[in-house]
């Protein structure tokens, strides 16, 4: 932000000097937030599940203080935690897969900027452990300001995921907060604005949402948990290219191995890639080749080894020495693995599959309750149509080395999610992309481990990547959200200016920019002495759609009272009344004094401005 303080004369730059070592004021609460956090494009909102306005006078009907202090006061839920050692927590509502929670809530009180409140994403209704949380702290732009964290069975904590909030909450501030979920996905919003994303919630049978405090007083209200509808993987506007993991991590570790899918998981791959085929007494197995020459010490086709002996394979050795003993997973113990350190699976049917040995896959599905976790993709429309019978709750995806002749007719006729082409198919017809996306059909383009092709898919409109590099590809995601994105630089959100200082407006990209509703220009140079006091927004818009908001604050202080007088044109003996009398502090008077005819030359607009802002200080 840059600032520069007017300077009407040398004789009266000392003086400026001297009010400006007066004790500011103590800051002032933001004023409540307008901006709402709206459900994401793709996502059809079901009736909510909770939906609380707090206008009675108790907690409501199922909702279980677990500690710490709840109540409803004046159309609020307030919690109180007293200490940074201690929690207060509520649990409430239904077990649910997919869903969003949302409200407006307001710190009222805090221990330190460190304190934290916190959406509750999985939680046992007794509260124990364990649980998985969605924290935000009061120093909110702070590097940890939000974070996805888990309590262990331990009873430890483990935080996964964090980053800065893109605004500075504090005490008295209102401010709209709403988390989505998909399985053990998660999406922070901060006013509206997508702030923070993890694949590591944890998740239990029977957890149920909460609202969690610590060291601090809180108060809720409009709080609402809305089941989420099937997803679309069509990549949202601004959002970075998902990344599946291409046989988990497999640059780093070797390939469909619990190692390589731990490191696809640790890089935050949303989707883990692996493929499946049966052994000879038919046991699916995470297996790319249909031989086990390459990438274990054994040899002969997988399909002809039971599967004992597959297991009795070392699948590492062959990638380096560290991963000697490394086996050919089970599908059975790949989901099970999922299901305990998080992650979602991205399930390739390879090679030739019986509707039986489908059948099989789907049943080891469903018996770990992992059906919203899994994505099968196929080269086979066959095993897709298997698939789609028997599992209709399935998201399929069809993968292609060259385009069909129309890729939307058979994405319809087998009821595709997503349409995964190669990448040098996908270059011959680019165009594919909006035709299916026109269908609500999402396009992954595979393998691509380069990153001037990721610019250029993304560029191409293309939703996610298939690489070998998932943790390359997560780093390159996060560059990129931070690239030519609308977002205003000047004043920073949240600051306190006064009047000695002038404001320069300076945002982003955006096609235009309004202050308090009026357009202004990029660059523009605001008096703030012609400001009222108070809060005042600058907005960056895109086709008249607001996409990126800041709000700072004018307040009284010494030195931008001073500044008010020295650029008042009043009579020189007024001016010196007025400076000396702010010199000594003696706000009072000085109202009195600006308001008679003594203060010669003050316009009547400035003279208010003197008498107000005079006035506010006496009070403090």
């Amino acid at each position: 932000m840059k600032l520069t303080r007017h300077r009407p004369g040398a004789a009266l730059t000392a003086l400026v000097a001297i009010t400006a070592l007066l004790a500011a004021p103590p800051a002032q609460a933001d004023p409540p937030a307008t901006s709402a956090n709206a459900p994401t494009a793709n996502d059809t909102l079901a009736a909510p599940t909770v939906n609380e306005t707090f206008d009675g006078a108790a907690l409501p009907t199922g909702w279980n203080a677990v500690d710490g202090t709840w109540k409803v006061q004046s159309g609020r839920l307030v919690g109180t935690s007293t200490s940074s050692s201690q929690l207060s927590r509520i649990t409430f509502g239904t077990p649910l897969t997919d869903y969003r929670i949302e409200s407006h809530l307001r710190f009222d009180s805090a221990v330190d900027a460190a304190r934290w409140v916190a959406f509750g994403l999985d939680l046992a209704p007794a509260g124990t452990v364990p649980w998985s949380i969605a924290t935000l702290r009061n120093g909110s732009t702070a590097t940890n300001g939000l974070e996805f964290a888990q309590r262990t069975t331990a009873n430890t904590w483990k935080v996964t995921d964090t980053a800065a909030a893109p605004l500075l909450v504090g005490v008295g501030k209102e401010v709209a907060l709403a988390v989505e979920v998909r399985g053990t996905r998660a999406t922070w919003y901060v006013d509206g604005r997508e702030s923070l994303r993890t694949s590591m919630v944890s998740r239990t049978p029977g957890g149920v949402q909460a609202l969690v405090v610590n060291g601090a007083t809180v108060s809720f209200d409009d709080l609402k948990v809305t089941p989420l509808a099937r997803e679309s993987f069509i990549r949202k506007p601004g959002e970075p290219l998902r990344v599946w993991a291409h046989r988990g991590a497999s640059s780093a570790a070797p390939e469909n191995t619990a190692a390589s899918d731990e490191v696809a998981r640790r890089a935050r791959a949303e989707w883990i890639e692996n493929d499946v085929q049966p052994t000879k007494d038919g046991v699916p197995v995470i297996l790319h080749d249909t031989t086990v020459d390459r990438t274990t010490d054994g040899t002969g086709a997988v399909r002809s080894l039971t599967a004992a002996q597959v297991a009795a394979l070392d699948a590492g050795s062959w990638f380096a020495p560290a991963f000697a003993g490394q086996r050919v997973p089970t599908l059975a113990s790949q989901l099970d693995g999922l299901k305990t350190r998080g992650g979602n699976l991205l399930l390739e049917t390879k090679g030739v599959h019986t509707e039986d040995s489908v059948a099989r896959i789907v049943s080891e599905i469903r018996s770990r309750g992992m059906s919203s976790r899994v994505f099968v993709q196929s080269f086979e429309p066959q095993h897709l149509r298997w698939m789609h019978e028997l599992a209709p709750e399935l998201p399929l995806g069809l993968l292609r080395s060259t385009l069909d002749p129309d890729p939307v007719a058979i994405a319809k006729d087998l009821g595709l999610s997503a349409y995964n082409p190669s990448d040098a198919a996908l270059a011959a017809r680019p165009a594919a992309v909006n035709e299916l996306h026109a269908a609500g059909v999402a396009v992954n383009v595979w393998t691509v481990d380069d990153a001037a092709r990721w610019d250029a898919l993304e560029k191409a409109g293309v939703d996610g990547i298939i690489t070998n590099r998932p943790a390359e590809l997560a780093g390159w995601n996060a560059a990129f959200l931070q690239r030519d994105k609308p977002r205003v630089l000047s004043p920073a959100a949240g600051a306190k200016l006064d009047r000695a200082q002038q404001i320069t407006i300076a945002t982003t990209v955006g096609e235009s920019i309004t202050l308090d509703g009026r357009p202004v220009a990029n660059g523009t140079v605001v008096d703030a002495s012609t400001l009222a006091l108070g809060p005042h927004e600058i907005k960056v818009l895109t086709a008249d759609t607001p996409v990126a908001a800041s709000t700072f604050e004018i307040v009284p202080t010494p030195t931008g009272l001073a500044h008010l007088i020295l650029t008042s044109g009043a009579s020189q003996n007024a001016v010196a009344t007025m400076t000396g009398l702010v010199g000594r502090r003696q706000y009072g008077v000085l109202a009195t004094y600006a308001a008679t005819p003594a203060a010669a030359g003050l316009s009547a607009v400035r003279r208010e401005l003197i008498v107000t802002e005079s006035r506010l200080l006496a009070t403090r």
